[in-house]
């Protein structure tokens, strides 16, 4: 990557692994990548159906933060699955130690 003004253009950058924390097109980058992968991942499954006509897409997300809302197991397996092969696509690790899950289920 490299910056270009009408006075002058930077050397090229080598962009790295992580946010650069300070950089403001760091998270804009990523943003726009998990933008990509969460829409790629979407598509795998049909809206989930909240009751009273409400449907909602089956992902939400904020920054590297990402819930699954499925209405069967079905749905929630085949969406792991489809968001573990993008991940895996992109390079991108997941870490299972730092992530929680929270299954609620009518009885």
């Amino acid at each position: 990557m490299r910056f270009s003004t009408i006075s002058c253009t930077t050397d090229w950058i080598n962009l790295k692994i992580a946010i650069v924390m300070g950089c403001t097109i760091s998270p804009n980058l990523f943003v726009m990548a998990m933008e990509v992968i969460l829409k790629a991942a979407e598509g795998s499954v049909r809206l989930t159906n909240l009751g009273g006509g409400c449907y909602v897409p089956p992902l939400k997300a904020f920054m590297d933060d990402i819930t699954i809302i499925c209405s069967n197991n079905d749905d929630t397996i085949r969406m792991l699955e489809r968001l573990n092969i993008l991940m895996i696509w992109c390079r991108m690790i997941v870490k299972p130690k730092k992530s929680c899950s929270l299954s609620v289920r009518k009885v």
